[in-house]
Order: structure tokens, then C-alpha cells, then sequence
């Protein structure tokens, strides 16, 4: 995570202010792919710092092939003039390295007639997969180039080239040089000259959209990921513990909380698997400190035996779950909303949890510290659904404010006369004695038990057991957090996770063109809350669910516990490629037809 200062206005006060915000402006968009090794991700880094640092906003989405070293890479950026949180249509210009296997990218890197397509003509020709586009293509002797400055790197060269096109200023790229240089001065030098001839190789083109000129007032962005935000959110909630075993696409957010965590305070602790790991954190959770772990579908449905010893003996932890491809190993790279249906349902036996969706990379921070406090106030797991496309995405936003979300556990003073630990309670919450403290000692473990903890097979202790684990994850005042509900009409679309912005940006664009229509962004997926969605869906007849997975999961989950006005319509699809705000506009206007 890195803040920059900047030159910039303040950030726009309310989320529906940032939605106008982020409205149907377009932006540059800028693919820069390569074999791997060749610095297509440096490059592709350096030009959003450069780009923040000229008071710009962006995203930048990494992509790359399956194979474990080398292969093929992609850096997908948008750069615009207001925050931006998905990637457009089409993009404006495919910067290409080399051709070697990026045409296994032609799906993720979409052309039109306008686009620009720029590459060394030593390298070969254009892949028929980028020249169907009929999009223009300008050689550029890439390597010659790299070559006249002794010392230098054709990945600055490409930096150069795609950051005049951006318009971003030269001396905000040579800063953004500047700033991640580790190497010698000779070699700083060398490679600031390669990026100014490529600057000037794009003197002669044209064609490239237009950004307005950057805000002057003055002001904070970061630059960040949804990794890095949630691993941020998971401390500021007051998470001081973590244990977890590396699986991409989750493990950034374990290597950016090891010596964050370690400045706090905290301890993370890399386990031999993610059994180890569920259960390590279940521990430190039962002995009083907020514990986290984070992993992708594989290692969740090895933890679910673990979380199911959470729910029974009622010990808050929280499980960080980033999104990817599957089944099984399935796409580790890539980013897919398929585990949703597990999350929810899961589980052997009746085990309420709390399962919340960030919605864009800014919100990885904020719902995951919401998540510490749900799972401390409810001694519950709560399971936070990520996805590869916010996790490993970097992003240029407003610098967040404090969410306010503090982590309260309560917990059993020394002595309480007739302590029972599984009390049935109004709220369905009892009190937790900390290990250690006097006079309240009990047993935990996931043996079903009386109020007192002692295991019990009755059938009247089971029910009262469910009924309470059930009822405080039911009563529970979760506030105005638990979806974001945009806009006016009589149709709604709803969504969750990555898919929001997305979703949010098809419908500015079809609100300019007179169409009212209202978003609905679950952030609380489970448990339901039918109240709150039932205000949210007053005066809608007509219901669109919009996700990236194959089954339609979340359109099968609401018909389960909510009751959708009509006939709920569908528009989903497996990943790997994300959706676009076109194929939404026109799934609405398709749905909106009939």
C-alpha cells in the first residue's frame, strides 16, 4: 500500500456522489502484455504511481497465464479524471513487448476499429486474434531503441511510450522511476533516458482519447490493493493474530499483513496447510485475540470443519476467502464469484454464519474491519468473499476515512456468580470468559452442551443450542452497511462483490440516456435480512440479478430467503474475463424490451 501527495480536489462526500462521480466517463484504457519476466507488471505499476502522481484516478488488473514461471503477462489499466473500479469495453491501445503467447489473451484484451496497436516489427506480426479488431497498428523498433541506451530496459521504453499517451506528464513518470529504483545511479540514469525516447516515439499519434486537465486543490490518494486494503480493514478492526497457508490469489494480503501486524504488535504465522491454519486461529480467538486467516476456494473447503467448530462453540474469527476459478484448482489466476453458494451453505449441520461482500477495492478495507466487529459482537465466523479481480488489482483512490468499526467482545468478569458460557440469552450473545480468568472456567469444544458447556446429546439442549446461535445472528442491528442501495425506478438490478462497479457504471450510462433504474449491492450476503432488502425493493415490479459464475448462485440463494417481486430475471456468466458495462447496458435494455 502507498499514499501519494498530490495535487487533486478533496474526495466527493457520499457514496452516491462518488457513483455520479464515477458516471460514464471513459478514460484512457491501456493493455500492456509480453512474456513473462519482461517487465509488462513494472511497467504497467509504475505507469498508475506516475498516474497518481499526476493527480489522476485508475485501476490496473493483473493477468497471466497459467504456468508457474514465465509464460505470458498483461497489465490492463484505466486512467481517468474520476475513480474508476472496472475496466472498460475495449481499450484504446494494446502496447505488446512481444507476441510470444499473448494471443491467449485476445478475450481479455478487447479492440475496436479506434484502437491503437503498437509493437517491434522485429518481433513478428500482429496475432490474427488482435488484426480481426481492425484496429491500427504502428511498429515501434521496441528492442533498437532499448538498445541505444546501453544499460536500459525495453520495459521503460514501453513505460515512455504509454505514459505520453496517457498524457501523463514526463517528470510524474521519471518520479515514479525515481521512487522504486533499487539498483546503481548509472543504471537510473540509463533507463530515465529509454523512458524519454519513448515518450518522444509517441509524438506522432493520434487517436488516443482525451482526459480533462487534473484538479488543483490539494489532497491524498492511495495506491493499493484489495488485498492490501483488506489486510488494512483486518487490523484496524483490531485483528491481531493470523495464521494462513500461502494460495494465490490470497497470498499478498498475508505477505503485506506479516510486518504490518509485527508494528502493531501482532504475530502471523504461516501453518503447514490450511487445517492447521483454521484451527490455529480458532485457538488464539478462544484464548482472546482477534484472529484472521485468508485463503482462496481450495483451502476454504479444507477449512470447514474448523469453521464449523467456531459456530458451535461460539468463537469469532474471521476468514478471508479471495475468490478464483473452480472447481478444485480450477483457475488460480483468474477471478470467478463460485464460492458464494459454499459460503453460505457450506457447513454439515445447521451452522449460521456471517458471510459479507466488499464491493470495490476501497471497500476491502472498510468490510473487512466491519467483519472483525460482526464476528467479535457475535462470537461467530464471518467469512468475507473477495475475488481475484479486487484482490490482485491495484487501485488509485480517495484516501478512506476510519470506517468507525471496532471490534467489542463480551466477555465474563472473574467470579460471575452462576457463570454458564452458552446462556440463552435475549440476544442470543453470552458472555466469553478469557482462559485464565478466575472462576469462570468452562469446556469448549464442538460436542453439542448444555448452557454449561458440558456436552449433551438431549434434544432439548441441541434446539436451544440452534435457536440461539441462529437468533443472535438474526436480532443483530447490522445498520445501513449491509447493501448499497442507489437510485430511483420501478426495476432494480442487485449484484454483490467485483461485479459492482461494473454494474454501477452499465447503469450511469443508461440513467444518461433517461433509463431510472435501482442498484441494489449487497454487501451482507448472509444472514438475510428481509426487512431491509423489502425497503430497499419499495415500488420495484421487476428484479434483474447480475454475477460472474457459471450456476447463477446468488439468483438461487435470494429466491431462497428473500421474497423478489415478478419473475427474477439473470444476467451471470463464469469468469475468467470480467464483466464489462456494455454486456450489462445491453442485458438490461434486452430485459427492460420484453
Amino acid at each position: 500500500m502507498a499514499e501519494v501527495v498530490l495535487k487533486q480536489e478533496e474526495a466527493n462526500a457520499g457514496r452516491n456522489a462518488r457513483a455520479k462521480g464515477r458516471g460514464v466517463a471513459t478514460g484512457v484504457s491501456i493493455a500492456l502484455a509480453g512474456s513473462g519476466g519482461s517487465g509488462v507488471m513494472t511497467a504497467g505499476t509504475l505507469l498508475l504511481t506516475a498516474a497518481a502522481k499526476a493527480g489522476r484516478y485508475g485501476l490496473m488488473v493483473r493477468t497471466s497465464g497459467p504456468q508457474i514461471r514465465g509464460g505470458e503477462a498483461a497489465a490492463l489499466l484505466r486512467l481517468a479524471s474520476t475513480p474508476v473500479d472496472s475496466l472498460d469495453d475495449r481499450f484504446d491501445v494494446l502496447l505488446a513487448f512481444d507476441w510470444q503467447n499473448v494471443h491467449r489473451f485476445a478475450d481479455e484484451i478487447p479492440l475496436g476499429a479506434a484502437s491503437i496497436v503498437i509493437g517491434d516489427p522485429e518481433a513478428g506480426e500482429v496475432p490474427e486474434a488482435f488484426a480481426a479488431s481492425g484496429a491500427r497498428f504502428l511498429p515501434r523498433p521496441l528492442k533498437k531503441m532499448a538498445k541505444a541506451v546501453p544499460g536500459s530496459w525495453i520495459n521503460m521504453v514501453v513505460l515512455g511510450l504509454a505514459g505520453a499517451l496517457a498524457q501523463i506528464p514526463v517528470a510524474a513518470l521519471e518520479a515514479a522511476v525515481r521512487d522504486d529504483w533499487r539498483r546503481t545511479p548509472e543504471g537510473l540514469e540509463a533507463n530515465l533516458a529509454a523512458l524519454r525516447s519513448g515518450v518522444e516515439s509517441a509524438a506522432n499519434i493520434d487517436g488516443v482519447p482525451r482526459l480533462p486537465p487534473a484538479a488543483g486543490a490539494h489532497g491524498r490518494r492511495w495506491l493499493v490493493s484489495g488485498n492490501e486494503a483488506a489486510g488494512y480493514g483486518a487490523i484496524r478492526g483490531g485483528v491481531r493474530f493470523v495464521a494462513a497457508y500461502p494460495i494465490t490469489p490470497a497470498t499478498e494480503l498475508l505477505e503485506w499483513m506479516a510486518p504490518a501486524l509485527t508494528a502493531v504488535g501482532g504475530t502471523l504465522l504461516q501453518a503447514e496447510d490450511e487445517l492447521a491454519s483454521v484451527n490455529m486461529i480458532v485457538g488464539a480467538s478462544y484464548g482472546g485475540v482477534p484472529s484472521l486467516t485468508a485463503t482462496a476456494g481450495p483451502g476454504l473447503s479444507l477449512m470447514t470443519e474448523g469453521i464449523g467448530l467456531a459456530c458451535s462453540a461460539e468463537v469469532p474469527i474471521v476468514v478471508v476467502d479471495v475468490m478464483r476459478g473452480g472447481p478444485s484448482t480450477g483457475i488460480p489466476a483468474k477471478s470467478e464469484q463460485s464460492d458464494l453458494a459454499f459460503a453460505v451453505n457450506g457447513l454439515h449441520g445447521d451452522a449460521p454464519r456471517i458471510v459479507v461482500a466488499p464491493t470495490s477495492i476501497a471497500d476491502c478495507l472498510a468490510t473487512t474491519q466491519w467483519a472483525v466487529e460482526l464476528a467479535e459482537a457475535l462470537q461467530a465466523p464471518a467469512i468475507v468473499l473477495s475475488d481475484q479481480f479486487m484482490g490482485q488489482s491495484r487501485a488509485i483512490i480517495d484516501r478512506p476515512r476510519d470506517a468507525g468499526f471496532v471490534a467489542k467482545r463480551l466477555t465474563a468478569a472473574a467470579d460471575t456468580s452462576d457463570y454458564k458460557r452458552y446462556r440463552d440469552t435475549e440476544s442470543g450473545v453470552s458472555p466469553m470468559a478469557i482462559p485464565g480468568t478466575r472462576g469462570v472456567v468452562y469446556t469448549a469444544d464442538g460436542l453439542e452442551h448444555t448452557e454449561a458447556g458440558i456436552p449433551s446429546s438431549q434434544a432439548r439442549d441441541h434446539a436451544l443450542q440452534l435457536d440461539k446461535r441462529a437468533r443472535k445472528l438474526e436480532v443483530y442491528d447490522y445498520g445501513p452497511h449491509w447493501a448499497d442501495v442507489e437510485g430511483e425506478g420501478d426495476c432494480a438490478v442487485i449484484t454483490f462483490g467485483s461485479t459492482t462497479a461494473a454494474v454501477r457504471e452499465a447503469i450511469a450510462r443508461l440513467a444518461a440516456q433517461g433509463m431510472a433504474l435501482r442498484l441494489i449491492a449487497l454487501r451482507l450476503i448472509a444472514p438475510a435480512r428481509p426487512e431491509a432488502l423489502a425497503l430497499a425493493l419499495e415500488g420495484v415490479d421487476r428484479v434483474m440479478v447480475v454475477e460472474q459464475n457459471h450456476g447463477a448462485q446468488l439468483l438461487r440463494y435470494l429466491r431462497g430467503v428473500y421474497d423478489l417481486p415478478g419473475r427474477p430475471a439473470s444476467f451471470h456468466r463464469a469468469g475468467p474475463l470480467p464483466l464489462r458495462p456494455e454486456e450489462i447496458a445491453n442485458a438490461i435494455l434486452e430485459w427492460r424490451a420484453r
